[in-house]
């Protein structure tokens, strides 16, 4: 699976992909401007996205099939949002965004990780529990478009899983 796709870090060029990406996985999308300062404007950010080279009859066009934006703040590592095109989930693209953050996390001295989802995103938090992050609490109506509960969830210590 891992072979269909590639990871690197986004490139402000990348912000028209990724906003159409972000617009097409989550109701209350962020804007581009969000996007734009997460990508060139906020320090402790980090935003890698899943490539797909499809061939074409005449080249190689790469393709954003995912992203994800996480901050790392000293000894925290803080995944803010993860998105893989629908027609690309359950093929491990993100499994390997994370484990991707994991890993640079790890090499800047994270020690915990933290999350927070909407609690009606069952997949997301079975891939999050997979990997070894369990439920901390709930902030009531956190979300918004629909009105919803957050699900909090931590990884202490913050850990490479090796099977998926």
């Amino acid at each position: 699976m891992f072979s269909e796709f590639e990871i690197v870090p986004a490139t402000p060029d990348m912000v028209e992909d990724i906003l159409a990406l972000e617009e097409a996985c989550f109701s209350s999308p962020w804007t581009r401007k969000i996007l734009e300062g997460e990508l060139t404007g906020n320090q402790f950010a980090h935003f890698l996205v899943a490539m797909r080279h499809e061939q074409s009859k005449t080249k190689t066009e790469p393709t954003i099939i995912g992203y994800h934006c996480f901050w790392i703040v000293f000894e925290e590592l803080r995944l803010m949002n993860l998105a893989v095109q629908a027609s690309m989930r359950r093929r491990g693209i993100g499994w390997a965004l994370v484990t991707e953050a994991f890993r640079l996390g790890l090499e800047q001295s994270a020690t915990r990780a933290v999350l927070e989802v909407r609690a009606s995103n069952e997949p997301a938090r079975i891939l999050y529990t997979r990997m070894g992050f369990a439920q901390i609490s709930r902030r009531p109506h956190y979300y918004t478009n629909p009105t919803e509960d957050a699900v909090l969830m931590e990884m202490n210590p913050l850990m490479i899983s090796s099977g998926r």
